[in-house]
């Protein structure tokens, strides 16, 4: 017979099972409404973009060309064909050069701009009046549509009329007009530096986010420890956010790789000697213009997107943080470590047992 002790804490225990079972089976998980969501980026992405590059992949080893809807393989011996006569196009070389060129000459000056001006927004000992108000002056070159502002700076450099030169020759520096798109030294300068302007706000902004999620606490006690604003920004903040850069610096390298908006509509047939033809619109005037190429061109696009990823792990390796590395591999043998002594105990253990 159960004491009455017994029955109260057997039927407290009955009670507790089953509200821990009802919550159980009340309990709703949201993790599929996150699938669900996701459902239309997913269809959106395989549609428009993970289809054309598998196609695009796959017509490159073909004799695809002009207006012909049937297609077939090119033959074992001759695979490579379309690779090989893209390497072995000198128009191809101009157009890499004049694509790594016009890339590296504007981010490393938007590079600069935005750091700076990261670094005079976020200063603690500054208090800068309308700062919001700058942050979308900055920022709007951005906003504004490549196609806008390829016409707006052809307008600007226009011939023998437009803006620049008007000022020019009302200032007495020149005589006659110059035709800024016929030299190209000038016409990749001033690409140059409608990627800079147009992209240093957007860099800015995301190089300010990253700094404000630094723990304040070290910018304490980096003031308490006496360091100057440089010794901060140097020592602090630039290896606090080296995700931010590494991410700034994998965008600017896929879209400076990709450039085409600006130089196909702001140079007519990118002027003298091919002077500010990239990859992009090298592949849209062989696909698009005259022969149709789509087999070369879409090995060329190809050969574009193997250098970008090989370039990518290449800045993914460099700027790896080396110290969590280290710990990393620290943890790796600990781990092994703790298992080895594990086993020895284990086997310690069994021969106590025969022994005995």
């Amino acid at each position: 017979m159960k004491k009455k002790g017994e029955t109260g804490s057997s039927a407290g225990y009955a009670e507790t099972q089953l509200v821990s079972t009802m919550k159980r089976k009340g309990k709703i998980s949201y993790a599929k409404y996150g699938y669900i969501f996701s459902i239309p980026f997913i269809v959106a992405y395989l549609i428009f973009s993970f289809y054309p590059t598998i196609y695009t992949a796959i017509i490159g080893f073909t004799n695809l060309k002009g207006m012909a809807k049937t297609w077939k393989f090119l033959a074992p011996s001759k695979f490579f064909d379309n690779y090989r006569k893209v390497f072995e196009m000198a128009t191809f070389h101009t157009a890499m050069k004049n694509t790594v060129k016009i890339w590296v000459c504007n981010f490393i000056p938007q590079m600069i701009l935005a750091l700076l001006l990261a670094a005079w927004f976020t200063n603690r000992r500054v208090k800068i009046p309308c700062q919001g108000l700058f942050k979308v002056l900055f920022y709007m070159p951005n906003i504004i549509t490549m196609a806008t502002v390829a016409i707006l700076f052809q307008a600007l450099f226009g011939f023998p009329m437009g803006p620049v030169n008007d000022l020019l020759k009302t200032l007495h520096i020149i005589d006659e007009p110059i035709y800024f798109l016929q030299s190209k030294s000038i016409a990749q300068g001033i690409i140059m530096f409608i990627q800079t302007w147009m992209w240093y706000g957007y860099t800015m902004i995301i190089i300010i986010s990253g700094v404000l999620g630094i723990d304040p606490e070290i910018f304490e006690a980096a003031d308490i420890d006496g360091a100057n604003g440089w010794q901060v920004f140097w020592k602090i903040t630039i290896p606090s956010i080296r995700t931010i850069m590494l991410f700034t610096l994998i965008q600017s390298l896929i879209g400076g790789l990709n450039m085409f908006d600006i130089p196909n509509l702001f140079v007519p047939n990118s002027g003298p000697d091919d002077g500010t033809l990239t990859v992009a619109v090298l592949i849209n005037r062989i696909a698009f213009r005259g022969t149709h190429l789509y087999a070369r061109a879409s090995a060329m696009s190809m050969i574009l997107f193997i250098i970008i990823v090989i370039c990518s792990a290449t800045i993914f390796f460099v700027m790896r943080d080396k110290d969590e590395v280290k710990l990393e591999k620290l943890r790796k043998q600990e781990a092994k470590q703790r298992k080895a002594a594990l086993k020895a105990e284990k086997l310690a253990a069994k021969g106590e047992k025969v022994n005995g």
